[in-house]
């Protein structure tokens, strides 16, 4: 009987202290842009999970102790050519990792565009980066979280929709619907990883940019989502990182990104390894590619 009751208070710990919750970025049957339809949400489960065709976009929030908390908050997009999401890959894993260095790793699971279930498709993964980075700060104090210190990563398509909330974080996209939506969208600084950075370029990811614009898109909304040409004075501190032999998503991406922060003054860090590829995450697996999250923290450790 004492096993048994030792157990059950074990379980009920566990599950009051569990480090993850997920949260709706949006009241019910007010997610902006959104159109009913017979389209379901997938999820695939491989080598990692894939989900596709996301219909209720949510936060997954990841928290460290809090007696090793730094106040720093990332808000993970995960890639997948606005196609899937690498959701676990380069999402929870990610957030977990950031855990242990005392920061708190939230995974942003965005609607990705559809004809089918959506409106103006092509605003709808920023309308869900700018909601997440609102709602986040919204919520700040109930995380142990810095308002101040909330920061974006992104992976391939997932750093292109960053670098995008990085560029167009006060583009009236969506008409607010509660307190959140007052606060602001900027991010306090940007991660950036082997991202999707130009459109209508040599260097671009043609499967990034006719999943969200479509085959024919018009050259001032190439333009609009060519984040290079949006840097401003305004744009968060950056950190880019990027292999030279990437195929999928040339370096250039990274240099035309970096170039844009080095003219506006913007603080930046650009990081680029010989070797690695496309999608290495957190690169684990090669003992070059994984110092990059040393990098990452060294370089968040200096932000203002």
């Amino acid at each position: 009987m004492n096993k048994l009751l030792i157990l059950t208070v074990f379980a009920m710990s566990v599950n009051a202290f569990s480090q993850d919750t997920i949260i709706p970025l949006w009241p019910k049957n007010k997610i902006p842009n959104h159109v009913v339809s017979d389209e379901k949400e997938v999820h695939e489960v491989k080598d990692i999970l894939r989900i596709s065709r996301v219909q209720e976009p949510t936060i997954e929030v990841y928290l460290p102790s809090k007696k090793n908390a730094t106040g720093q908050a990332v808000l993970i997009f995960p890639g997948g050519g606005y196609s899937i999401l690498a959701y676990d890959w380069e999402g929870t894993d990610v957030a977990k990792f950031l855990n242990s260095k005392g920061i708190a790793g939230i995974v942003v699971k965005y609607r990705l565009p559809s004809s089918v279930s959506q409106t103006h498709k092509e605003n709808v993964p920023l309308i869900d980066a700018q909601r997440a980075v609102r709602l986040l700060r919204n919520k700040a104090e109930k995380f142990n979280i810095d308002p101040n210190k909330i920061g974006a990563m992104g992976f391939s398509a997932g750093g292109h929709l960053a670098s995008t909330l990085g560029t167009h974080f006060d583009e009236k996209v969506y008409v607010p619907i509660d307190e959140a939506d007052k606060l602001s969208a900027r991010p306090d600084f940007l991660t950036l990883c082997y991202p999707v950075i130009a459109f209508n370029q040599s260097s671009t990811h043609k499967g990034s940019q006719n999943n969200l614009l479509g085959q024919n898109p018009k050259p001032e909304t190439v333009d609009y989502f060519s984040n290079e040409k949006q840097v401003t004075s305004n744009t968060p501190p950056t950190f880019l990182l990027h292999a030279t032999d990437d195929k999928a998503v040339p370096v250039e991406n990274s240099l035309v990104f970096y170039k844009a922060l080095v003219k506006n003054n913007v603080p930046a860090a650009l990081h680029i390894f010989p070797t690695g590829g496309h999608g290495f995450a957190l690169g684990l697996a090669d003992k070059h590619l994984r110092t990059w999250p040393e990098l990452l923290f060294g370089w968040m450790e200096h932000l203002e």
